[in-house]
């Protein structure tokens, strides 16, 4: 049996694994809320004994690893071990068989700008295109494990859409709590997969609120970003890959786009387990990049207090009026010695050009914004520019094509004639 437990971050309440699965707890069963237009108060952090797992997983272990294969270090998930088949052979089911999903096609790229170059983490061919595919297998994963055959979630488009791919991928139902205007290449993303769509009348955060209720109502294993501990679980997983691709040369800065905060408070979470297990000593700066629209981290870090205002941006990937992981997002930034910025819709749509025509990558907005932040921040001398910097690149440009649309006009059709005697001559 894998050893793990869980933390209330809230009030640092402890609970073995039976005690919160076995009663399909979310949040801390003392001080856990979900109150509607709040961040979320209890969420549960999963610790494992780091000790015991020094003996098995060092900074030689890991640099032998291969980038997006989670199923190598079985020991730092909190899942079961897989069982025997239950038709003949009966043979013993393999970690790799059970996660069934690679990341095979994450990588490191290097942008070069004038003077200076950026580290990118690229997300952008993932199974389902995003970053929340590394939420999305965990999370099927313990449905499974669970006994529980159906899946919900409330999202902007990325989380739905992975969670509708991978659950297709391992039988589970999925049901999709997305706003009404949920880019088209999303939606129908999730339709292709077979999710069961549930379109809201209102924003992400209506959605999120009614995901709860129906969820809870129906029995649906909910995996609401942040209220399900899985998730941040799973995008801890990109800290590993990080020192992974890099071989153990970390960068000093990491950019990350943030919405609800659970990729920034995954990443921080991930190198902390690093750390625990005495691979690395020191980790980066987590930067915390909002749109001016949707900018409630920047405004609790500065002020102390959560207020709700609407979110209004082009990158729907982190439109959050309430980001439900605000406590420990901020914990993040605070605790890696970062901080938060914000850049405007203007600024997200030229670095989506600049990373398109620079690198081949096609990014959404939401992606994008984290180069936006690295520029503004060196603009403005908040880095050292001879240190080493990264941006996460979350999310695939091929699923907000409107986006696309906005930098590029189509071109005019013409007639062979005219072609030929534009580049041939008459």
């Amino acid at each position: 049996m894998n050893p793990y437990y869980y933390n209330c971050f809230n009030c640092h309440s402890q609970f073995s694994a039976s005690e919160i699965e076995q009663d399909l707890h979310y949040l801390c069963p003392k001080c856990g809320k979900a109150d509607k237009n709040k961040p979320l108060r209890g969420i549960l952090l999963i610790s494992y004994d780091y000790q015991q797992l020094k003996k098995s997983y060092d900074r030689s272990f890991f640099l032998k690893q291969t980038v997006g294969q989670m199923w190598r270090y079985p020991l730092l998930w909190p899942l079961q071990p897989p069982e025997y088949a239950k038709d003949p052979p009966f043979r013993k089911i393999e970690w790799k068989e059970l996660f069934s999903v690679d990341l095979p096609a994450t990588k490191m790229h290097e942008l070069r700008l004038d003077d200076y170059s950026v580290k990118l983490l690229d997300e952008t061919n993932n199974p389902t295109y995003s970053y929340k595919d590394r939420a999305s297998m965990l999370v099927a994963l313990k449905a499974r494990q669970l006994g529980l055959g159906a899946v919900s979630t409330a999202s902007t488009g990325n989380a739905a859409s992975s969670m509708a791919g991978i659950c297709a991928r391992f039988g589970l139902q999925a049901h999709l709590w997305v706003p009404e205007n949920i880019p088209e290449a999303k939606l129908m993303q999730i339709l292709a997969y077979g999710g069961q769509v549930h379109l809201v009348q209102g924003d992400y955060d209506t959605a999120f609120d009614l995901s709860l209720e129906i969820s809870q109502r129906m029995g649906w294993y909910n995996r609401n970003t942040a209220y399900n501990p899985l998730t941040m679980e799973g995008k801890k997983s990109g800290a590993f890959d990080i020192f992974i691709g890099l071989r153990g040369d970390l960068p000093d800065y990491i950019f990350v786009p943030v919405g609800d905060g659970v990729v920034i408070g995954g990443i921080y979470k991930g190198f902390c387990e690093l750390q625990h297990l005495g691979i690395i000593e020191d980790f980066p700066k987590l930067i915390a990049v909002q749109s001016s629209g949707s900018n409630a981290l920047i405004r609790f870090i500065q002020t102390g207090k959560f207020e709700f205002l609407p979110a209004e941006t082009i990158a729907d990937s982190i439109s959050a009026g309430v980001p439900r992981n605000l406590y420990f997002a901020a914990n993040a930034v605070r605790e890696s010695g970062g901080f938060a910025l914000e850049v405007d819709d203007a600024d997200i749509v030229e670095s989506q050009k600049l990373i398109n025509e620079k690198t081949g990558i096609l990014v959404e907005p939401a992606g994008a914004a984290s180069l936006a932040g690295y520029l503004k921040a060196k603009s403005v001398d908040k880095i050292d520019p001879n240190k080493k910097s990264m941006i996460l690149l979350t999310g695939s440009g091929l699923k907000d094509i409107d986006s696309l649309k906005r930098l590029h006009r189509r071109p005019d059709a013409f007639r062979t004639e005219v072609w030929q005697e534009r580049y041939v001559g008459e």
